[in-house]
């Protein structure tokens, strides 16, 4: 079955990145609640994400662009998935 384009998050990550770590144990339950995915990106050696997220990390980001930066909830990562 092919996963839909629309249900990826990305989580935009560094290395050694504690806060990072803790948004992936926020969000994965809520990926399989919602039957979402996500594709994590280490910005670390892009100039151009090192730039936008460099100091905000980690950031969700969902198809749509909207964005939540660190610190978040699980209540905040549902309402940024489900698009409200």
């Amino acid at each position: 079955m092919a996963i839909d384009s629309n249900k990826i998050v990305t989580l935009y990550t560094g290395t050694d990145c504690h806060l990072c770590e803790q948004a992936k144990e926020i969000i994965a339950p809520l990926l399989v609640q919602l039957d979402w995915h996500c594709r994590e990106v280490n910005i670390r050696g892009d100039e151009a994400l090192g730039a936008l997220y460099g100091l905000r990390i980690p950031v969700l980001k969902t198809p749509c662009g909207a964005e939540k930066g660190w610190p978040f909830s699980a209540g905040q990562v549902r309402r940024l998935l489900l698009g409200g």
